[in-house]
């Protein structure tokens, strides 16, 4: 059996052979209608001579620019060379461990801590676009008093006055945020409260996980959620739990699930993932088994996988549960036979829910082994339940005071109509938000925070393992931390956030540490690591007490097997998450892991149901607005037919409809938060009763997945099953051959050209596509590494996304093409998904080289395949050239250019241009680009090496894309060095005639170069995809 005879496409327009996509598909610049001007060849030389006379006149009046040197230059800052600090990125619960880049004072790049035992070096698409959020146009410039600026001094005054006359009449005060997980941030709000006694903290989340916390609470008698191992796991089975994309911690999670993942000849073995769910999400994308189930059904799902387990296990019976769920009873059965290494999760925010999952991995042995209630995670503390009584007490005028600690619960919280209009009666009310979001344009007091980059704090993702956060610039703005202002309207006499930081670490970590180095030297260790961490305690298996009948029971009552009504799943997406972010344009350019959508906001709607109602999804995106209603909400979203998607439900992603934001999401979608329901006390994220009417209002969606379309996949994906590779290692490989004039012989035998040697350096890279989760974070950190333009949504629309690195998604189903409506149905209805990111290959014998008339495309004698920008005359011939189809042209002048200024505003701004990378020349109009391996850093490596008087070591050059990998899918390195980790890992070979040739051979036996028939040679590898399944051809 060989994998590769699948059949593998990008979208239904292809599956279906659209004919818009078959009319573009074979052309690398489409011609999206623009009318022919109808000039001549007479007009075009009176425009040549015109144009160089305006040029020479130009050039006479170019802008003089004048540079202020140092007189008295600070310590550690030396123009030209970066400094890295240790930091955190903290969303809400949302965390990372980071090192900050920062060039002359500005931050331009966000990178992953690998002295973190949390997130390991490991990042996501928000948080490498985070550092644009800096510079966020729209950010407040200082504190506000209703809509008219004022100045510290004033608003401390007036709110101090509040606060004092509401706490002599014992009136109400509430904090209100989003999870905090700041120890000094909390004893800085303790001490609030013990100035203002009738002060309560609210912590609420926006993803909220108060079932789970609940569920804890009475199964094991203490409120929390514990830590999850994945890395331990040989079984998981998650239930509507995305936890590779945006479930409590997905960059941690990430990480382990992909060291389960990794295999060679020496590890065969992997985990195997089953998942249960109703949108395509990313991790169900990545599953071994998905199985399409309704939002109504998921209760029932945990109750039937219960039941199978408490069978095996001689356990309390229940009668809830549902038959024929496919892949159900296998799970259940795999399970058992790996207990103490399996896991199971689920995504419900029911406690009922919950309590049974805790009985099920109870049943298996999994506490003490992949979870772990010793140690606890402080992701989300939101209480449901608290926060729904605080708006309660709003709306009949009984809280008097409020500060909404930088969140947004106007925006998303599905009672935020509700707070926004009791708001008005409330006689204080204060937002400490960065910007002039919903929140804060209801509140009458703006007193805007730092930026994260701009502030001192500390963390505590998890207990015992802390982090800190440090500025890495001045504030750009007359901005205040927020725990100084708590501090100031406390009364407090020290109100240095900073000496309050440092106090509590004296106290709380060097007093009992035994060091004898002194407290600076300590606190300066933290500092530079970023992390202080103590020993885990040991981990035993906790007394579960919960009540099963009684869950069984809420659930058998609660949740419908049959269900025949549309059901709405409300999501967060893995780049625009819950519109904190909403106004950066990295994250609004970024295509959706699955549905390659980029700039909207839409409906996922299956094939069946898409046919049902009527709903057709074209090549280029045009389709048609559906109105959503629910209760007396309603919204009016364009369609999107998904693959995947359950027949019967549909999805819609909160984090849109922002309406007090800045240009770049204005106007982007509705807000979805107002369909989440509070259910039990509980945030409910599914509507089991949703109204659906088809407009005949039309709708383009910008989407990406056919864009840069190479025809015949038998050599872009090679994938096998874990059966078949451990009876033969290159399982699923294919091995083209071509013809001379005789035989059949190996592509790389033939070629055209003598080849090059490296005596130096051979720089190679190394993608595992099965470690490779798709999540985009690679995609992000390219962009903001190499100064990516970013054109906006029409400009995707006519198929000129300039972004260097795409995530080619790739759906697969049987080998025959469907035939008819029917087959049609059937082949999208629950996909196989394969993930590749695509960059430029480094050829060695590059067809683009061959075909520029000005030479502005060279080969490198390190194997890089160069740019020189300022040679380049826009012939677009390499591009035609290029069979990876990975180059970008620069249509416009994508900086200082207004028409882009909502979509590029790092080009277009002053504030913007501060993220660019100078060590990168932005591009101008008429200009090729493509990806270069980040050749800056590796000018860099080769420089310190040669300041220092060495070789250069393995390791030491980390391209932007591969330090962005949470998984390590991405392996960059020196081909020519055989002790280097990329060496290793593909196994290279060289020939002993000729050891500095081109001519290397992978002896990795899943390593592949893409269209290697072609022979063009790349210096980019491939390993196999390899999924853990009985049965190769199954694709349920």
């Amino acid at each position: 059996m060989n994998d590769t005879k699948k059949l593998y496409w990008k979208g239904l327009p292809e599956l279906k052979n659209d004919p818009n996509f078959v009319k573009h598909a074979d052309k690398e610049f489409v011609d999206m209608g623009a009318p022919d001007p109808g000039h001549s060849r007479r007009d075009f030389l009176k425009m040549m001579g015109f144009s160089v006379a305006a040029a020479s006149l130009a050039a006479c009046e170019a802008p003089i620019r004048k540079a202020i040197p140092y007189v008295n230059k600070p310590v550690d800052v030396d123009p030209g060379i970066p400094n890295y600090y240790a930091s955190s990125y903290v969303s809400g619960g949302d965390y990372c461990s980071v090192v900050v880049k920062v060039r002359d004072g500005r931050p331009i790049k966000i990178d992953g801590n690998s002295l973190s035992s949390v997130t390991k070096g490991g990042t996501s698409a928000q948080v490498e676009a985070s550092v644009l959020s800096l510079y966020d146009s729209y950010r407040l410039r200082g504190p506000e008093v209703g809509d008219a600026a004022s100045d510290w001094q004033t608003i401390d005054r007036e709110i101090t006055a509040k606060l004092q006359e509401i706490a002599s009449k014992g009136g109400q005060i509430r904090i209100v945020s989003n999870t905090v997980l700041s120890p000094s941030t909390l004893a800085v709000i303790e001490k609030f409260k013990s100035k203002y006694p009738t002060t309560q903290h609210i912590q609420y989340d926006q993803s909220s996980a108060y079932g789970v916390w609940k569920a804890n609470e009475g199964s094991f008698g203490t409120g929390m959620i514990p830590s999850y191992d994945f890395s331990k796991a040989k079984t998981i089975v998650t239930v509507a739990a995305d936890f590779l994309g945006t479930w409590i911690a997905p960059i941690e999670f990430s990480k382990q699930f992909g060291t389960t993942r990794e295999i060679n000849e020496e590890k065969r073995e992997m985990s195997r993932l089953y998942v249960f769910e109703s949108n395509l999400s990313l991790t169900g994308a990545n599953a071994d088994y998905r199985t399409m189930i309704r939002p109504s059904q998921e209760g029932l799902v945990v109750a039937q996988l219960y039941k199978l387990i408490a069978a095996k296990a001689g356990a309390q019976g229940i009668t809830a549960g549902i038959d024929k769920v496919a892949h159900l009873e296998k799970a259940a059965n795999e399970l058992w036979e790996n207990r103490g290494q399996s896991l199971v999760v689920a995504g419900s925010n029911d406690k009922d829910v919950q309590v049974l999952v805790n009985a099920i991995n109870h049943l298996l042995g999994n506490y003490g082994s992949t979870i772990n209630t010793a140690l606890p995670v402080n992701y989300r503390k939101g209480n449901d339940e608290a926060m729904a009584a605080f708006i309660a007490e709003a709306e009949g005028g009984k809280i008097d005071g409020v500060i909404f600690y930088n969140c947004n619960p106007v925006y998303d919280h599905p009672m935020g109509a509700k707070l926004e209009a009791a708001l008005k009666n409330i006689a204080l009310s204060v937002s400490t938000g960065t910007t002039k979001d919903e929140t804060a344009s209801a509140s009458k007091f703006k007193a805007p925070d730092h930026h994260y980059l701009e502030s001192w704090n500390d963390f505590e993702p998890k207990k015992n393992h802390f982090s800190v956060s440090q500025p890495a610039i001045t504030p750009l703005f007359k901005t205040r931390q927020a725990q100084e202002s708590f501090l100031v309207w406390a009364g407090e006499s020290n109100t240095d956030y900073f000496e309050t930081l440092k106090a509590n670490w004296n106290a709380w970590f060097y007093a009992k540490s035994g060091s004898l180095s002194g407290f600076q030297s300590y606190w300066d260790k933290c500092l530079y690591d970023g992390v202080l961490e103590f020993p885990a305690e040991n981990s035993a298996a906790p007394n579960f007490a919960g009540n099963i009948a009684a869950a069984a029971a809420d659930i058998e009552k609660e949740y419908q097997a049959n269900n025949t009504a549309y059901e709405l799943v409300v999501y967060e997406t893995c780049g625009v998450g819950n519109g904190v972010q909403a106004n950066n344009p990295l994250l609004q350019e970024l295509p959706d892991p699955i549905t390659k959508a980029v700039w909207d906001h839409y409906v996922t709607v299956s094939q069946k149901d898409a046919a049902a109602l009527g709903i057709n999804n074209d090549a280029e995106g045009h389709t048609q607005l559906i109105k959503l209603t629910a209760g007396s909400y309603s919204v009016s979203v364009p369609a999107l037919v998904q693959p995947g998607q359950a027949p019967g439900t549909l999805g819609l992603a909160v984090g849109y409809g922002r309406t007090k934001v800045g240009k770049v999401a204005e106007n982007i979608g509705k807000n979805a938060y107002p369909f989440i329901s509070i259910a039990n006390g509980y945030l409910s994220y599914s509507v089991t009763n949703v109204k659906v009417e088809v407009t005949t209002e039309p709708f383009q969606v910008a989407q990406t997945q056919i864009h840069h379309t190479y025809m015949g996949r038998e050599s872009v994906i090679q994938e096998s099953t874990l059966a078949e590779f451990k009876e033969r290692p290159d399982a699923g490989r294919a091995f083209p051959k071509i013809s001379d004039w005789d035989n059949k012989v190996d592509p790389a035998a033939l070629s055209l050209w003598k080849g090059h040697d490296y005596k130096n350096h051979h720089w190679g890279m190394a993608i595992d596509m099965n470690t490779c989760n798709g999540c985009g974070a690679c995609v992000v950190a390219c962009n903001v590494e190499n100064n990516v333009a970013l054109v906006g949504k029409q400009e995707v629309i006519n198929r000129r996304e300039m972004h260097w690195l795409r995530i080619d998604r790739y759906y697969s189903s049987a080998s025959d093409a469907p035939t008819d409506s029917k087959e049609l149905e059937q082949a999208a209805e629950n996909p196989e998904v394969v993930f590749q990111p695509m960059l430029c290959q480094h050829c060695n014998n590059a067809p683009c080289e061959t075909v520029c008339p000005v030479a502005a495309t060279t080969h490198s004698t390190e194997g890089l395949n160069q740019m020189t920008y300022n040679r380049c005359i826009g012939t677009r011939y390499c591009a035609n050239n290029c069979p990876y189809k990975v180059r970008r042209f620069n249509w416009f002048k994508y900086h200082d250019n207004q028409q882009f200024y909502s979509s590029n505003p790092a080009m277009n701004t002053d504030l913007g241009r501060m993220v660019l990378n100078p060590e990168v020349t932005v591009r101008s109009r008429g200009v090729m680009e493509k990806c270069s391996f980040c050749v800056q850093r590796i000018q860099t490596g080769k420089l310190t090496a040669k300041k220092e008087r060495r070789p250069m070591q393995d390791g030491e050059v980390v391209t932007a894309c591969q330090a962005a990998c949470t998984t390590g899918a991405i392996v960059f390195g020196d081909l020519n060095n055989p002790e280097s980790r990329v060496s290793k890992l593909l196994q290279i070979e060289r020939d002993p005639q000729r050891p500095y040739g081109i001519d290397k051979k992978a002896r990795n036996p899943r390593a592949y170069r893409v269209l290697e028939e072609i022979g063009v040679k790349p210096n980019i590898f491939y390993l196999t995809k390899i999924r853990n399944k009985d049965q190769a051809k199954e694709n349920a």
